[in-house]
Order: C-alpha cells, then structure tokens, then sequence
C-alpha cells in the first residue's frame, strides 16, 4: 500500500470532541469532492466509531489521511481510543464500539479493526474518491490552509446541522419509498397480465393438442377406411387388364389404367398420410435388426428397376465397401431411400441417378445419399419441399403428380431412427439427399417389435 499523505489529526477526550470530528469529516469529504450524501455517511461513520473510541477513556485520536490504493485515491480516518482501567461499564462501551464498528462498516467501502496494546484499538475505515478527482500535494496543502481557518461550530449548531441532514436523507427516503410503490403497483399490473397471457397460452396451447389429436385421428380413421376399397379398385382393374373376364377394346384398356393409375397414386396418399398419424400419435414401432448395406442396395436395385427408362436416365448403386452390419429398422431406412431414389427419376430427365453409402468412424455414423443430374431446387425452396402437402411448381411437377407428404414423412422417419435428413441442390445441375443415422440404434427409439403385422395389399400397419 502507497504511503498516507497526512490532512488532519483531533484528539478524543470528550463527547465535544466528538462533535468536533464530525465536524471535520464533514468538511474534509466537502473539500474533497465528495456527493452530500457520502458526505452525511463519512461523517456519520467517523463519529460513531469517535464515540466508541472516546467511551474507552481519554487520549484518543482521530487521524484524517489521503491514501492511493489499486490506482485510486482514498479518505482514511484511523480512530485510536484511549486506554482507562476496567471499569463496570465496560461491557456497555464494548457494545457501543462494536455497534459504532458495523454502522462502519455499512457506510464506508472499509472498515479494519486493530486490536492493538493494552487494549487501546484502532480503527480504520476507507472511503474511494469520486473517479474524478484526483488530490494532489498542492491541492491537500490548500486543504488544510482551509480547515485550518474554518471556526469549530458548537455543539448546537452541528445538531441543527445533522437535523437537518436527517431531514434531507428522510425525503429521500420517502420520495424513494413512493418510487418503489410505483414501480410495485406497475409490476403487480405486469404480472397480471403475464399471468393472464399465460393462461391464454395454455388455453391456445391446449386447443392446438385437442386439434393434434383429432387431426391424427381422422387421418387414421379416413386412411384405414379408404384402404380396402382402393385396395378392391386396384385388384379389380388389373384383373381386367389381364383379360380375366375377357378380351378389352383400345378404350376401355385406356379407361381401366386411369383407374389403376388413380387408385394406385390414392394409395401411396393414403399410405403416406396413414404413416404421418401413426408417427404424431407415437404409435409406429421399430424393429431394429443387423443391416447389410450391399443386401439393402441390392433390393432396392430390385424394386425399383421397372421405374427406371434406361434410354433417359441410369441408375447406378455405386459399391459401398461397407461389409460390417449395423444395428436399425431396414424397412424404414427402405422407405425413405426409395422415396429420395423415386423423388430422382422423376425430376430427372436425362443422366444418372447416383446411390451410395460412407461409414464416418469419427461419428460412428452410416450415411446413404441419392444423387441425380436433374432440375435442382433453388434455396428458397429447401426448406418448403420439408412441408406437407407442399409442391414446388415446375413443368415435370405437373407431368408426375405427387402428394407432397414423402419428405416430409421422410425427415419424421429419420428423427425417429435417431438420424436426419439433409438436402444440398443447385438448380438446373442436380440435388442430393442424404440419410444419416447411427451405427448403434439410440436408447429414446420406440417400443422395438420383432414383426409387424401386414395389411392385404403388403404394407406394414
């Protein structure tokens, strides 16, 4: 710690002296640049702990310096008390001079007790200059050319002056008080209408579930019954097509594929939307197995054969080099491979459609990606091919009619296997689709069923 340069010094060997370091506080935090408020603190502060002091006997002292500390200035007051021989008021004055100690420390930034020699403490007590001043040797000696012709006030004169101080400080008090009323009747209307926005809230929120559920509901009802008929439509028409009941005209062979075709384009619908309630209403099971991926290419290679015209586009399963199982649903990860795998024949006019499959040992995660030379999407429109029922409007769009629920009932399928679904595109040059999951399935997957069971038409319920 820097050295003191010394103010002031008064001794304490009465109560008048007391009223005097008052005083001199008071004037010394004046000089010194100090706010009226800190002003009533010092000097409230230093005569408190004067008044201790002076209860331990005469020959007290009351030192004022100026000491700079981590680079800024301080007003240090150290208070000695005297020295007298036990006394049976000796517990009253050890009370008075620890409650003069904590009205201390309250006050002022410091407060350090030292306990001394026979006896005879000293306490010391701190308060930071304003940032803004800054005393120097030249300043401290004007200073002290003041206190020195300023005249000691007496004892009447400086209880008018605290009466008047305790005055100022209870209009503050009360003007802070009627402040903090305010501001407590504003909080109070704050809260009400927080707590009236939250039961909106939870209203809005409850008639959203309410909506959720019956959405799912009917989706589910509505799928499960258009199911068996579109189901009978599609026999029927491919039993005619067959000329089971005998030979068709050119029409009527005509009229009977719209039918198929219609029937068959409202059963992916269905089936879509059916896997969409299933999935919202949580009620879709996984049943996680050992998946081969040159096995799993080499069915969708089957099932997807007849989709392709070779004389336009190609499909190329590129090798994998992937010979080590991992652990998932096959049938799901099927799915959403043959939903990208179609997605790219159908937006394709000319070139390749490219599947292939990385193990990343880092993130010990298996990813399967589908790439074509097709339309490309523009990056507006990434993010809305991830909507129901949302279609992007291009020629070959209105040629191929869809649905608008596959990617959507893609991306669900993913989160459900612990992966994700990612799409990079540039338009007119092509898009990739990539599916990433782990290699080990994660411990929030669904109830895990050995087998599902099958609907008439084949597909999993």
């Amino acid at each position: 710690m820097s050295r003191a340069m010394r103010i002031l010094s008064v001794g304490l060997d009465s109560d008048q002296d007391v009223v005097l370091v008052r005083q001199r506080a008071r004037q010394i935090s004046a000089l010194l640049g100090f706010s009226q408020q800190d002003q009533v603190r010092i000097g409230t502060a230093v005569s408190e702990v004067a008044r201790g002091a002076c209860h331990q006997g005469p020959g007290g002292r009351a030192q004022f310096q100026l000491r700079e500390n981590e680079g800024r200035q301080h007003l240090e007051v150290l208070v000695s008390g005297g020295t007298r021989p036990p006394s049976a008021d000796a517990p009253e004055t050890e009370s008075l001079r620890e409650l003069a100690i904590i009205t201390a420390h309250r006050l002022m930034d410091a407060c350090e007790v030292d306990p001394g020699d026979a006896g005879a403490s000293t306490v010391t007590v701190r308060k930071a200059l304003p940032r803004h001043e800054h005393v120097t040797s030249a300043r401290l000696a004007e200073i002290g050319a003041r206190l020195a012709d300023s005249p000691v006030s007496n004892p009447v004169h400086e209880l008018q002056l605290q009466n008047q101080e305790l005055l100022a400080t209870l209009a503050e008090l009360r003007e802070r008080q009627d402040d903090l009323l305010s501001l407590t009747r504003e909080l109070e209307d704050t809260n009400r209408g927080i707590v009236a926005l939250y039961a909106e809230i939870e209203d809005k929120a409850e008639r959203l579930r309410r909506a959720d559920e019956m959405k799912s509901r009917f989706l589910s009802n509505t799928s499960h019954e258009l199911r068996t008929p579109l189901s009978s439509i599609r026999a029927l028409a491919q039993l005619l097509l067959d000329r089971m009941d005998g030979d068709l005209t050119e029409e009527q062979e005509r009229q009977v594929t719209f039918i198929a075709n219609a029937a068959s384009d409202l059963s992916e619908l269905v089936n879509d939307l059916l896997d969409l309630a299933k999935i919202e209403a949580g009620r879709v099971e996984t049943h996680v197995e050992p998946v081969v991926v040159e096995n799993l290419f080499r069915a969708l290679k089957g099932m997807l054969r007849p989709l392709v015209d070779e004389a336009r586009v190609e499909l190329i399963f590129e090798p994998s080099g992937i010979e080590e199982p991992f652990y998932s649903d096959e049938g799901k990860i099927s799915q959403i491979l043959r939903n990208f795998i179609s997605n790219a024949l159908k937006f394709t006019e000319q070139g390749s459609v490219l599947v292939f499959a990385a193990h990343d040992p880092e993130a010990d995660t298996i990813a399967f990606a589908v790439a074509d030379t097709g339309i490309g999407i523009s990056p507006d429109n990434l993010q809305l091919i991830f909507e129901e029922f949302s279609q992007i409007e291009n020629p070959l769009q209105r040629r191929s009619k869809g649905t608008g629920l596959g990617l959507p009932l893609c991306r669900k399928l993913a989160d459900l296997l612990g992966g994700r679904v990612d799409v990079s595109s540039t338009l007119g040059v092509g898009t990739t689709f990539t599916l990433t999951l782990p290699r080990t399935p994660p411990h929030t997957l669904p109830n895990i069923s050995p087998q599902a069971t099958m609907d008439p038409d084949g597909t999993a319920s």
